[in-house]
């Protein structure tokens, strides 16, 4: 029983980090301006969550791969826009 919690809890965190980034996504193709984001950030993320995809595919731990690999994604398209709508 105790492992399905963590198991629970573990995919709970790893969806909403995961969903966090959305909204900005959201806005920044919405208004296609994307001057007041930090590109560094989100390079920073998305050397996080590609290294926690790496460790989920070692560990064979799929919540851990599925949510930060669609964080790899997600995070890569704000990197993608971001460079794409600055001046």
């Amino acid at each position: 029983m105790e492992s399905i919690l963590i198991t629970v809890l573990g995919i709970i965190a790893g969806v909403f980090t995961t969903i966090a980034v959305l909204p900005q996504v959201f806005k920044v193709i919405k208004t296609k301006s994307a001057e007041d984001i930090s590109i560094w950030m989100f390079v920073c993320l998305l050397i996080g969550v590609g290294s926690w995809t790496l460790y989920g595919i070692v560990k064979e731990d799929w919540p851990i791969i599925i949510t930060n690999g669609l964080s790899v994604l997600f995070n890569g398209i704000m990197v993608y826009i971001k460079l794409k709508y600055s001046k």
